[in-house]
């Protein structure tokens, strides 16, 4: 099983539950790269605004992902994900196949379809059919890193003869966050890799998103092993001065080790952590509790 983690880019995941700056993105990058972990993920927001009217800043995600591409050389490198309303399939495209040139073929392209209102007011963008949006803008990108040359005369989305000049040099992995039917209908049709988030240790819920994925496969006759199962799972460490509540895995490392066991003996291929807080300690524990797992 892969294991990797959500990188700080914006609210309070800094030091001390500050904004973070560059410094603190690019030192748990490293401690991630170090400490024998996967991968590496980065979310993708303008910003976030509480239901009290707070609005915590993000750093833009692409610009950072790529930053963190030049200083590491063995990390996957994924966005958890990048939200389909911001950025034309076609950037996307491009974007995609330039940065897995520049890491040596690392890049894990996950996208959405968005939900957070706030930000798409502030921007003027569309909150009406996010999934048909979605569903336009998915076949675009992905039949584009396939390869082909596409024309599509959509309702939200046109494009005449567009093609990829230079094509990637691999299949580069389209990974689908979905929950519902209809986007997972989409994974099914689309994606090569599928995620559900955020839990804590397996439970009845986390049973459930996988039998829903394994419906929508049979739905759409796409065989079971060509879509990759990875999981969300947010981890706290009793240890360090806590920065969140609700579900999570906040036990010793013994613990958090068969935790990760248990995923991976229901199929889970991938797990993204969100760390609480996000701490280089908190990346040394994860990978010794993968070590303690699987080595």
């Amino acid at each position: 099983m892969k294991i990797g983690v959500m990188l700080p880019v914006g609210g309070n995941d800094g030091p001390d539950g500050q904004m973070p700056r560059w410094a603190d993105t690019r030192g748990i990058a490293l401690a991630a790269e170090q400490s024998g972990l996967d991968s590496v993920w980065l979310a993708d927001h303008f910003f976030y605004r509480d239901p009290a009217g707070t609005t915590y800043g993000m750093q833009e995600a692409w610009t950072l992902l790529s930053a963190v591409g030049a200083i590491t050389s063995r990390v996957e490198l994924g966005t958890m994900v990048l939200c389909a309303s911001f950025r034309d399939p076609g950037l996307v495209a491009q974007m995609a196949t330039t940065l897995d040139e520049v890491s040596g073929g690392r890049v894990i392209l996950g996208v959405g379809a968005g939900w957070h209102d706030p930000e798409y007011e502030a921007f003027g963008l569309p909150t009406d059919h996010r999934v048909g949006r979605f569903s336009e803008w998915l076949e675009i990108l992905a039949r584009l890193l396939r390869g082909e040359t596409v024309t599509s005369k959509g309702t939200y989305y046109q494009v005449d003869q567009a093609t990829l000049v230079p094509m990637p040099e691999r299949r580069i992995p389209i990974l689908v966050a979905a929950r519902r039917p209809r986007m997972l209908d989409l994974t099914a049709q689309w994606a090569d890799q599928w995620n559900t988030a955020w839990f804590g240790a397996v439970g009845d819920d986390v049973r459930a998103r996988l039998a829903e994925l394994d419906e929508a496969l049979v739905r759409n006759d796409r065989p079971s092993g060509e879509v990759s199962r990875t999981v969300g799972i947010t981890v706290r460490d009793p240890e360090q001065k806590p920065d969140g509540e609700g579900n999570a895995l906040a036990g010793p490392v013994e613990e958090l080790a068969t935790a990760f066991t248990a995923y991976a003996d229901l199929g889970v291929e991938h797990l993204v952590v969100g760390l609480e807080p996000v701490t280089a300690r908190s990346v040394e524990r994860v990978a010794e509790a993968k070590t303690l797992a699987f080595e």
